[in-house]
């Protein structure tokens, strides 16, 4: 049995020695578990540094190698990666080919309008290999000013759309500003083409998902093209499951329709036919590029595109550099407010510039020549 305290007042006094700590002395015997840089450069752990947490998480150490990073992302997509990136098309139409038995053929003719490359990106800078493309020209009236700048360095006019073509690794890359021609592809490639098909609108369940009805008499009233019960109570809860079929907007999707082989190709005209139906209406932008489930283009046609790229724009490298230093020049006069200055004294195009103007306007008076002449002819035979 413990024994009994002694009573208040009995004369016990109970003396325990006083020691006083400094704050100091009390963070350093004190433990906290923190790892921020600010504690631990103020003393405020004990904890030994970390300076290589993931040692022991290596390839070496006997543990399979990691499946969820940039790499391995990498490395399972490289096989359904093409090789080499797309062009940009409109769709103008469908037409048909007929065979040498007089089998009909169906194909689609997309046109291609000034597609250049615009940028490249690499796994250093953004994580995966891709080239940018632009399509057309715009209005600079209808551009931003960050948008203005972006195409100012590279010296490229401004583009009506912007697309980003992935690549298997820097191989596919391509010189900023070449144009790519429709003898990028052959005849008788595979390619995959993408675009949005054609919007419908709001539709019902039967127009939207091949629903066939109600019955159309014996008792029905008035719900002769309904759904019919969207959410009953046995087995899902009285409740709508996520995903039901049901009314609403129709089309207007992106759309990839593969492996469809080339039938005819013309730089002159800048049309690329492919045998069938690719989605979307008339005028719409698609992207075509080589067959992801099908083997890559020989060797030989990657190497004589490449070539024929650099024997269009041997000067493409140089051509990119001088836009950039123009392009920091502006900005500096911009931001120092010089902009109305040179734009009053002018501007002096370099000789591959005024070459290519004199050229179109040479080319401008012989077209309104011959239509002059075409009309003193009328005129004459009138």
């Amino acid at each position: 049995m413990a024994p009994r305290l002694a009573p208040a007042g009995a004369g016990l006094t109970l003396r325990l020695p006083l020691r006083t700590t400094s704050p100091a002395s009390l963070l350093r015997t004190t433990q906290f578990h923190t790892s921020t840089p600010q504690s631990v450069k103020l003393g405020w752990s004990t904890l030994p540094s970390r300076a290589k947490p993931t040692r022991f998480n290596q390839v070496t150490s006997g543990l399979p190698a990691p499946t969820a990073g940039p790499a391995a992302a990498l490395k399972r997509k490289a096989q359904s990666t093409p090789v080499r990136a797309g062009v940009l098309a409109i769709k103008k139409g469908m037409t048909a080919f007929m065979g040498l038995t007089g089998t009909r053929i169906p194909c689609t003719v997309l046109q291609l309008d000034r597609v250049q490359t615009v940028l490249n990106k690499t796994r250093k800078d953004h994580g995966y290999w891709a080239v940018q493309v632009g399509f057309g020209e715009r209005d600079p009236k209808n551009i931003g000013a960050p948008m203005l700048g972006y195409y100012e360095a590279k010296g490229i006019a401004p583009k009506e759309q912007l697309a980003e073509f992935k690549v298997r690794d820097e191989k596919g890359l391509l010189p900023v500003g070449v144009q790519l021609m429709p003898d990028w592809f052959y005849i008788g490639q595979r390619v995959d083409v993408r675009s949005n098909s054609r919007g419908m609108g709001f539709a019902g369940g039967m127009k939207r998902h091949g629903f066939s009805g109600q019955e159309a008499s014996h008792g029905n009233s008035k719900n002769h093209r309904t759904i019919g019960s969207a959410g009953p109570s046995q087995g899902s809860g009285s409740r709508v499951l996520p995903g039901k079929k049901m009314p609403g907007r129709m089309g207007n999707q992106r759309v990839t329709v593969q492996n469809l082989p080339i039938l005819l190709i013309d730089n002159d005209l800048g049309i690329v036919v492919v045998k069938g139906a690719v989605a979307g209406p008339k005028g719409c932008v698609v992207k075509i590029q080589d067959a992801c489930k099908k083997p890559p283009p020989p060797e030989e046609h990657i190497e004589k595109t490449m070539r024929a790229l650099k024997e269009r724009f041997p000067n493409a490298e140089e051509h990119l550099q001088q836009a950039r230093e123009r392009h920091l020049e502006l900005k500096r006069a911009r931001r120092e407010k010089r902009i109305e200055e040179i734009l009053t004294g002018g501007w002096e195009p370099t000789r591959e510039q005024a070459e290519m103007m004199e050229r179109a306007a040479a080319e401008d008076g012989h077209e309104s020549l011959g239509g002059e002449q075409q009309q003193q002819q009328q005129r004459a035979t009138l």
